[in-house]
């Protein structure tokens, strides 16, 4: 028993991925906002083309890059799904917390589009139909507000869902500064008013990705989900009956919802204090932290190191 592998720690019924206990569906979620999204490309590409409108179709390819964001997280999500194999012995659990981070990249680029648009028009200011570049963002607004409320109900749990609802959160505004610009174009005639909002909204919309991009990195490079407190898993398990050290602790992301850890537990005898030590700690793990995937290796007490000294640098720095 000096490595086990408790899956009696794991609760699947408690698990928060994919269902979120709250019965949140994010593949129709996805589905949804596709498909909504999708539509609206085409509506604002053809009154773009019919009305002369460069912001509507400016605006047409930033949600066309909801839609590639949307179809980014959804295929995360079902890869998600993946039943492990020989050689992916974890699935594609961790496809959920790259599609998150490439949403995040991808907000960042269509955002930058527009900015570069808007510094030309400032430059070069032209003609813009104001009252339908306003009704056309009014119905942006609609199809963005609306995508991002179905995904709101998971966006607290999974990073990948969190990314997407950020992404057409973000539109929304987007579409919201369009139609004050497109009032303020019929009532004014000032066409500077155009480039000024939308680099205003962009440096707004680059702000609040920036929390998102940095979870999303952490993440992908195996840092503690920011949830946790490591300091105090470690207390926890150090204070374990029987328990003289914890070493070699390391506590990662499995998935945008699923966190995993290792670690070595250093006894007199090296054997468990009782015969329910391993399935009662890795239930604790779950209750406490949320940590659905544990592996706890039990080690003899002993005047040397007790693991390779690529571990035991590991056990001394913070994890």
């Amino acid at each position: 028993m000096g490595h086990d592998h408790s899956h009696a720690g794991h609760s699947h019924g408690a698990h928060l991925h994919h269902s979120h206990a709250a019965g949140f569906d994010d593949r129709r979620a996805y589905l949804i906002g596709i498909v909504l999204n999708l539509g609206f490309v085409v509506v604002e590409v053809a009154f773009g083309l019919f009305a002369h409108s460069m912001a509507l179709l400016a605006d047409a390819g930033h949600n066309l890059g909801d839609v590639l964001g949307l179809l980014i997280a959804g295929g995360a999500s079902l890869l998600a799904r993946r039943k492990p194999s020989q050689r992916r012995t974890y699935g594609f659990r961790r496809a959920t917390i790259l599609a998150a981070l490439a949403n995040g990249l991808l907000l960042v680029v269509a955002t930058g589009a527009i900015v570069w648009e808007s510094i030309g028009r400032l430059r070069n200011p032209g003609p813009v139909e104001g009252g339908l570049v306003a009704i056309v963002a009014a119905a942006g607004v609609l199809v963005n507000g609306a995508s991002a409320l179905f995904l709101m109900k998971g966006k607290k749990h999974d990073v990948n869902v969190h990314a997407a609802f950020i992404h057409l959160a973000a539109d929304a505004a987007v579409s919201a500064g369009v139609v004050v610009t497109g009032i303020l174009l019929s009532l004014t005639g000032y066409n500077l008013l155009d480039p000024v909002v939308s680099l205003v909204l962009s440096f707004i919309i680059l702000a609040s990705t920036w929390s998102l991009l940095r979870r999303s990195l952490d993440l992908a490079l195996d840092a503690v989900p920011e949830q946790i407190d490591p300091g105090q898993v470690r207390g926890y398990l150090g204070g374990l009956p029987g328990v003289r050290e914890v070493h070699d602790l390391h506590i990662w992301a499995m998935s945008s919802t699923e966190t995993a850890l290792t670690a070595h537990l250093v006894t007199a005898d090296g054997s468990p204090s009782s015969p329910g030590f391993l399935r009662d700690v890795c239930h604790e793990l779950h209750q406490r932290f949320h940590i659905e995937h544990a592996t706890l290796q039990v080690e003899p007490h002993e005047t040397g190191a007790p693991c390779p000294l690529p571990c035991r640098l590991a056990s001394d720095e913070a994890v």
